[in-house]
């Protein structure tokens, strides 16, 4: 499944709604001297680099293949959902060096101007999270910038609630209790993008894949006596492939089989299928399959 062109026009969505309140964050944190609104902007350019990434790898996988690169580009949106995970880990240590910092050397922070930033940043991460939601489903690319918006926008939360007790308490140390305990959900919703991420890199199977299904009934096709070398991996987070060799009873059963086996294939959500058949006399080994 490739991606469809409304795609692409809601990461450029995202893309112009999040630099347009950098901008604006920019600008109302150099005209009232703040460092906090100056050092959130910058974070938030993080995020635009992040949609920016999921974008590049879209509009690359929709590239003709060539002589070089068989496949085309797809693969580059599996490499753009590892950078978004590295990108949020990343952020994770930014943070836990932070609440370090403010544990050992607390600061007065002003509760009102933190709450009302951080509600700004509610309402823009929150939209493009909403945005993303019916993107992310089966296509990782997309659930990289869906997980990076979604958790950004659980910080903007945390952060009012920080700001409001601090408001009503003084306890400039919550600030750093409650980016705590973001940076422990950030990393626990994080390690499945940044497994799946690593492992489809790698040609692993993709989790949406039951390889033992797909080999049960593959051999329970009739006229079907074997099957080896059965490959499955990632060409892009929306696309499948496989390779497998089958051992059939008789030549005349080729045709069908290879149908069946594309087929099953198919159904398993695999696009793309090459299934080379075999006599039970002529089955390769492992060292001259090819």
């Amino acid at each position: 499944m490739a991606h469809d062109p409304s795609t692409r026009l809601t990461l450029v969505l995202c893309i112009v709604l999040n630099l347009a309140f950098v901008v604006v964050e920019a600008i109302v944190g150099f005209t009232k001297n703040s460092l906090g609104l100056l050092s959130d902007a910058g974070h938030n350019l993080g995020d635009v680099f992040s949609l920016a990434i999921s974008l590049l790898a879209v509009g690359m996988a929709a590239r003709a293949a060539n002589k070089h690169f068989t496949y085309g580009y797809k693969k580059s949106t599996i490499l753009a959902s590892l950078a978004n995970a590295v990108i949020l880990l990343v952020a994770v240590g930014a943070i836990l060096v932070e609440c370090v910092s403010k544990f050992r050397h607390p600061e007065a922070v002003s509760g009102a101007a933190v709450s009302w930033t951080a509600a700004a940043g509610i309402v823009v991460n929150g939209l493009t999270t909403l945005l993303l939601m019916s993107k992310q489903k089966g296509d990782l690319n997309m659930r990289g910038a869906f997980v990076h918006m979604m958790m950004d926008t659980l910080v903007s939360l945390g952060v009012v609630v920080s700001g409001i007790v601090i408001i009503f308490t003084g306890w400039a140390w919550v600030d750093a209790l409650v980016s705590l305990a973001i940076a422990v959900v950030i990393i626990a919703s994080t390690w499945s993008l940044l497994r799946e991420s690593i492992s489809l890199s790698l040609d692993g199977v993709p989790e949406t894949i039951d390889i033992d299904e797909i080999e049960k009934k593959v051999k329970g096709i009739d006229g079907v006596a074997g099957l080896h070398h059965l490959h499955v991996w990632a060409i892009s987070t929306t696309e499948i492939a496989a390779t497998l060799h089958v051992v059939v009873t008789d030549a005349a059963v080729m045709s069908r089989v290879k149908d069946d086996v594309r087929h099953i294939m198919g159904d398993a959500g695999v696009v793309h299928c090459t299934v080379e058949c075999e006599l039970p006399g002529e089955v390769c080994h492992e060292h001259d399959c090819r």
